[in-house]
């Protein structure tokens, strides 16, 4: 019978940061606007160690009709990626507090799920600059052109 030598974790390999690591949040809804104007935006926050990404560290503010344009053209990027929904339109009570939290989780959700996919991450061309460029005028544009 043979004896297995039991060997226990250094400091680094517990608390150390991991080989590839991406986190992605969004969070601080904030409602703008008055009236027909209303609208409300979220903070994507990015940190990541993935090469694929530009920035270690990244905030943006997004709306959810770009969250739909940027969805719309991953589709068509990406056809052999089955791309998770975003939460649905609402059309009632869309500023109240638990329709912006439920939205705010549902697009966390897509995010973590889109960012986090190898093919997308290697292969689209606005994943990084939806996720990460503060200065996106248009994801037509960034999806058209180059690479981020």
């Amino acid at each position: 019978m043979y004896r297995q030598e039991i060997r226990h974790q250094t400091a680094d390999e517990l608390y150390g940061v991991p080989e590839n690591f991406l986190e992605i949040e969004v969070c601080n809804p904030m409602t703008h606007g008055i009236g027909r104007k209303m609208y409300t935006d979220y903070e994507i926050i990015c940190r990541t160690n993935i090469p694929a990404f530009k920035l270690k560290h990244s905030s943006v503010r997004r709306r959810y009709s770009e969250f739909e344009q940027f969805r719309d053209i991953l589709e068509r990027e990406s056809s052999r990626v089955t791309l998770p929904s975003l939460p649905g339109k609402v059309f009632t009570n869309r500023f109240s507090d638990e329709v912006i939290e439920h939205r705010r989780e549902g697009l966390e959700r897509f995010l973590q799920i889109v960012s986090g996919h190898p093919l997308l991450q290697t292969g689209s061309k606005c994943l990084c600059a939806f996720i990460q460029d503060p200065q996106l005028v248009s994801l037509q544009l960034v999806s058209s052109t180059s690479h981020c």
